[in-house]
């Protein structure tokens, strides 16, 4: 059996809240944290670590978006953002603050569990492409490393480009490091008498 999803409800009216809760209860397995005010949001998400924030706005600002943004952590879990109503470009601005849902016409409970759903899979998916790009960012990086110490192995060395790669394999082998390392140490070595 699975956990309970650890949830975060930003919620100023208590009425309201008690509603939601009560929503999300029959939604969900859940275990629920209710914050009364924004300034109570960083601490309840340092102290919890919730699989997902849900925030429930009448009237979003820009302003209220940013501090949300800063406050909830969008980058490390899922956030959704429910709003009674919308404003020109409110909804592109909380997508590309990291938001993994913007739904409006504000909360229903039967939309509740497919709204968590999507944003659960959706930050999710996003998560993963961020750490495909940075593994993509890293392996080119490592690459051109690679290729200049290859150049210089082949100007030094008067070696053609496989050999020099080669010399580079071997040596990464024999002192048990990565091969990045070795170019990496090379590059930096030639830098410094060049």
């Amino acid at each position: 059996m699975s956990r309970p999803l650890s949830v975060i409800v930003v919620e100023q009216d208590r009425d309201r809240a008690l509603l939601i809760v009560d929503a999300l209860r029959e939604a969900v397995d859940c275990d629920i944290h209710v914050v009364g005010a924004f300034d109570q949001l960083a601490r309840a998400v340092r102290d919890r670590q919730p699989d997902i924030v849900l925030v429930d706005i009448a009237d979003p600002t820009r302003d209220a978006i940013e501090d949300l943004t800063s406050l909830s952590g969008p980058q490390d879990r899922p956030v959704a953002l429910f709003v009674d109503r919308d404003e020109d470009g409110l909804a592109r601005q909380a997508i590309e603050a990291g938001m993994s849902a913007y739904v409006v016409d504000g909360l229903r409970p039967e939309r509740l569990k497919p709204i968590l759903d999507a944003a659960i899979a959706r930050f999710q998916m996003i998560r993963r492409m961020r750490t495909e790009l940075d593994e993509t960012r890293r392996a080119l990086e490592e690459r051109k490393v690679i290729d200049r110490a290859k150049g210089i192995l082949m100007k030094a060395k008067g070696l053609d480009e496989d050999a020099a790669y080669a010399l580079l394999r071997k040596t990464a082998m024999d002192r048990k490091q990565r091969l990045v390392e070795v170019a990496e140490a090379l590059v930096t070595a030639a830098g410094l008498l060049g």
